[in-house]
């Protein structure tokens, strides 16, 4: 069967026999530096089409520029712009692999708010060239930008600088020739109006298991769930919403276990559920949160799973759970501030409240640096009080060795003293 291929897309037999498809614009539109770069499509004929003909839009454009015809097609920006900037980095591996799914709407937002900004001719800068963007063009949208309509927003104006930076920088590299050749990037340097950087919310053992314990009255038990993995296993409310804890890694291996998932470092953290002791006596680390997941329905492989009609079940959307723990909240009389992100931030507080060293605090919580580790550390009252502590033991400590060297020894000093008044 013969299929015809979309424009500038070609095929290779790989030697396991399968077809792969490669995007291959002809040598001499990439002598006229034809922005739209060759790619491999994949294996898959549908996939490797859909992009072919997205890239073929591009190459069109850019063709139709070129000759100084007019760009049609109101949905794709024109090369060379802030917002076809913002397009292909949606599109490259800096997005798609390291933008968790559940920030790529808070993304999105963002390029828009930027893309919006009005020039003082009244163009979007979204329709702007990239190269008309200049360190003082940025200073001044930094400063457009701080403020919103509901007043002063530096938290969010430094975030959009920070995700401008990173996309030029990505984009930068794919298509240099579309850049100022002095001055690639420039966000790289803009001076942010210094802030009080809040601190996020961190909940109490208490509150989790009173929810918990709601929850459950209610008829919620996968949202008592979620909370309670959250606060004692640190696991990140996405992960848990998505599917990534399992039946499979709970009390399935020769020692008893829970595995935690951490699907944005990747690392896989089996946490001990008990321990025989010297008696024969056997302590269970996390009786409380065990009993919670007793109630939970085993509806397929992930733990948290909704039902959707007898025998079938799918995970929860984010937005979907959110809804329920805000309710369930409401009814049992807890703080807005209660989360699941406040569920894991006060079980990261309540490391650092257990005196853990740094390297056992990060084998619980599987971080991989000191500094990602310690952004969670909270300055408590338990925290303080326990530091206030060491440093009044501190204290005394010196002042008993200081009296001690001080302290006469028998005739010596005497001794001393005689010598001293016979001189």
């Amino acid at each position: 069967m013969t299929v015809k291929l979309p424009r500038h897309m070609i095929y290779k037999k790989l030697a396991s026999g399968h077809v792969a498809y490669y995007y291959n614009i002809p040598s001499r539109y990439r002598a006229m530096k034809c922005p739209v770069s060759n790619e491999p499509l994949g294996t898959d004929y549908a996939i490797a089409s859909k992009r072919a003909t997205t890239l073929n839009g591009l190459f069109d454009e850019w063709g139709a520029s070129r000759k100084g015809l007019p760009v049609t097609g109101a949905s794709t920006p024109l090369i060379g712009t802030v917002d076809w900037l913002f397009s292909e980095y949606k599109q490259s591996k800096a997005f798609t692999e390291k933008v968790a799914a559940r920030s790529r709407k808070n993304y999105e937002w963002a390029m828009a708010e930027i893309g919006n900004v009005l020039t003082k001719s009244g163009h979007r800068i979204g329709s702007r060239p990239i190269k008309s963007i200049t360190p003082r063009g940025a200073d001044k949208i930094y400063d457009r930008l701080t403020m919103g309509i509901k007043g002063q927003r530096l938290r969010t104006a430094e975030k959009i600088v920070m995700l401008c930076r990173k996309a030029w920088r990505v984009v930068h590299r794919l298509y240099p020739h579309e850049f100022d050749r002095d001055l690639p990037n420039p966000w790289v340097g803009v001076t942010m109006k210094t802030r009080v950087k809040l601190t996020k919310p961190a909940v109490t053992r208490e509150q989790v298991y009173e929810f918990a314990k709601g929850c459950i009255e209610r008829h919620e038990p996968e949202c008592a769930a979620a909370a309670v993995i959250c606060f004692e296993w640190l696991q990140r409310p996405e992960n848990v919403i998505a599917g990534h804890i399992k039946w499979s890694g709970y009390r399935t291996g020769p020692k008893p276990s829970i595995q935690i998932e951490h699907h944005k470092t990747g690392a896989i953290v089996n946490h001990p559920l008990e321990e025989k002791v010297e008696d024969g006596s056997v302590v269970k680390f996390y009786a409380d949160a065990e009993a919670v997941l007793s109630h939970l329905s085993r509806r397929g492989l992930p733990m948290i799973l909704r039902e959707i009609e007898d025998g079938k079940a799918k995970p929860y959307s984010f937005s979907g759970m959110q809804k329920i723990v805000q309710r369930m909240r409401n009814e049992i009389g807890l703080p807005v501030e209660f989360t699941l992100d406040a569920c894991r931030h006060g079980g990261m507080t309540e490391l650092e409240e257990s005196d853990l060293t740094d390297g056992q605090g990060r084998a619980l919580s599987a971080h991989r640096t000191h500094q990602s580790y310690a952004g969670y550390a909270k300055r408590t009252e338990a925290r303080i009080l326990s530091a206030t502590r060491k440093r009044h033991a501190h204290r005394l400590a010196n002042q008993m060795a200081t009296s001690v060297q001080n302290e006469p020894v028998d005739g010596i000093q005497n001794e001393n003293s005689g010598n001293a008044r016979s001189a």
